[in-house]
């Protein structure tokens, strides 16, 4: 295969959804289609003991859902897939966010009887911003749900986006049959599932015309079908890929990933219409996929997922050129010369060492603690400065120590690492070395950083939720911090990048310390500061 024919065939997508919509679940039916897995275990099914295969870390098992991102990749159909399976829970949206940055195109999962929840509304507006073609796929129409049609209007309403049928379900609401493909005017009809969705689901195929059709579905269903194709034929969008590239339009698809009931066909014809790689924007100017020069960035850091070896994965989205196993690139940051070891692509847990990767593609190497999330690696003489990622207001804060005081090095670690992974936004406590101030969007990812230290570093967590709600970082050009007026009630602290920001009580306190010190320049952001 050339080079350029391993860029064309590469599909890199992030999967996005409010939680419990399915989208784990259709991650997971998507392996089974594309053979990377033989039998996919539910998180929801009580028939199997099997978890999902994308939840490697041991409180997501526990707990059913996602805290982390996972990359995972197959081939299909001569395409080479990379699935960026994002996060569900809204306290992970700043993790959701930086691997949205690592994708070419999204689908949209929406449960049918919920239509558009507040957490899709977010990561859509996230993904208009950034320009990403979305694709929707309508989930749980084995359950009883809303009206296609009444859908169409509500993500047309709420999120400004046309949407175009290209399959439509067959049958009564909660009952459907199969799927018709408007493209080429066909039937396909699903057997009943039996095995959970563990298995791929049998199906009938065959033209519209066909009159075993009429015979096999019921005179209502049939006729039913009938009016609804030539409503949409008459009243709807017209399909314009220009428009889907722009994120103008989406096309919309309809299915089960518990039962895997249309799975196949939205497979087949989402990658035959999603993007190939994508030109990435550095501060230098464009950086094109058939560039030879090898550009990336990090857009992940994940610690222990062997929790034998405490190891440290970065993943990096290949932008240009071509990944060679042990290739020595530079590090934008420090500007020193790095060697890629072991490069890694995975099925959430199982891993495969490559010797080769393209523009598209995710991979991982180890790292011993040089890079961070956002950096920029490339190799050739002109420098490459991919933009950094924004950064997320935390809501919630709480003052952490070890519980016991001769596991201060593990405590001191473990906080390092979590704060290079972005877990949650951690905070040097300047009135005291031996604690942290720990802030987060959501009271889970206290949880999460509770979990992982007791059982990947052998600390045990003190924890104390401190009365801020807001934090600001504040710069000035001629005064000096300690010059600050009126902010005996608010507290001082440094980010990981030793910045200074004001913990304070809420928004009001907030403009009231702002109005009390017009010579420094207060920001809800590390991004809006002044350069």
């Amino acid at each position: 295969m050339s080079f350029l024919d391993a860029i064309n065939s590469r599909r890199t997508f992030a999967i996005i959804s409010h939680p419990d919509a399915g989208k784990t679940t259709l991650t997971e039916k998507l392996l089974l289609y594309g053979g990377a897995i033989h039998l996919a275990g539910s998180v929801k099914a009580r028939k199997t003991t099997k978890h999902a295969v994308s939840d490697w870390m041991e409180i997501e098992k526990q707990r059913g859902i996602s805290v982390t991102s996972s990359v995972l990749q197959f081939d299909y159909n001569g395409h080479h897939v990379n699935i960026l399976d994002t996060p569900g829970h809204q306290d992970f949206s700043e993790d959701t966010y930086r691997t949205l940055m690592a994708a070419d195109s999204a689908v949209m999962l929406i449960d049918v009887a919920k239509g558009v929840e507040a957490q899709t509304k977010k990561l859509f507006k996230v993904c208009k911003e950034r320009h990403i073609p979305i694709f929707t796929f309508i989930n749980k129409i084995d359950h009883f749900g809303r009206n296609p049609f009444d859908l169409m209007d509500e993500i047309e309403s709420i999120l400004g986006i046309h949407a175009y049928p290209i399959n439509w379900p067959i049958g009564l609401n909660g009952n459907y049959q199969g799927i018709y493909d408007r493209a080429t005017a066909s039937i396909e009809l699903f057997e009943k599932d039996t095995t959970h969705g563990q298995r791929k689901l049998a199906s009938t195929k065959g033209s519209a015309a066909d009159p075993i059709f009429k015979e096999l579905l019921d005179e209502e269903v049939h006729q039913g079908l009938i009016d609804d194709i030539e409503l949409l034929d008459m009243a709807g969008d017209s399909f314009d890929m220009e428009k889907v590239k722009k994120g103008e339009l989406t096309p919309l698809f309809f299915g089960s990933a518990m039962t895997n009931f249309g799975v196949k066909p939205f497979l087949e014809s989402f990658l035959s219409m999603a993007p190939k790689p994508q030109p990435r924007h550095a501060l230098e100017g464009d950086v094109m996929p058939e560039s030879e020069e090898f550009t990336s960035f990090v857009f992940k850091i994940q610690a222990n997922m062997n929790p034998h070896h405490h190891d440290r994965i970065v993943f990096m989205r290949i932008c240009s050129g071509m990944f060679q196993k042990n290739m020595t690139v530079t590090h934008r940051q420090s500007g020193k010369s790095i060697r890629l070891t072991q490069p890694q692509q995975f099925l959430a847990t199982e891993r495969t060492l490559v010797e080769n990767a393209y523009p598209g593609d995710i991979i991982g190497v180890f790292d011993t603690g040089t890079l961070g999330v956002g950096d920029t690696l490339y190799s050739g003489k002109k420098k490459v400065t991919f933009k950094d990622f924004p950064t997320f207001p935390p809501e919630l804060f709480s003052r952490i120590r070890a519980k016991d005081s001769m596991k201060k090095k593990q405590f001191l670690k473990g906080m390092t690492q979590l704060a290079q992974e972005g877990a949650v936004q951690i905070y040097e406590n300047l009135a005291s070395m031996d604690s942290y101030i720990v802030g987060a969007v959501g009271q889970l990812q206290f949880e999460v950083l509770s979990y992982r230290l007791e059982h990947e570093y052998g600390v045990i967590l003190e924890m104390n939720p401190l009365p801020y709600t807001v934090a600001r970082w504040f710069t000035s050009i001629d005064h000096d911090y300690t010059e600050l007026k009126n902010v005996d009630s608010a507290m001082l602290v440094k980010d990981h990048k030793q910045r200074l920001v004001l913990l304070i009580t809420n928004e009001w306190q907030s403009n009231w310390i702002a109005e009390r010190n017009p010579n420094f320049i207060f920001c809800a952001s590390p991004d809006e500061l002044p350069e």
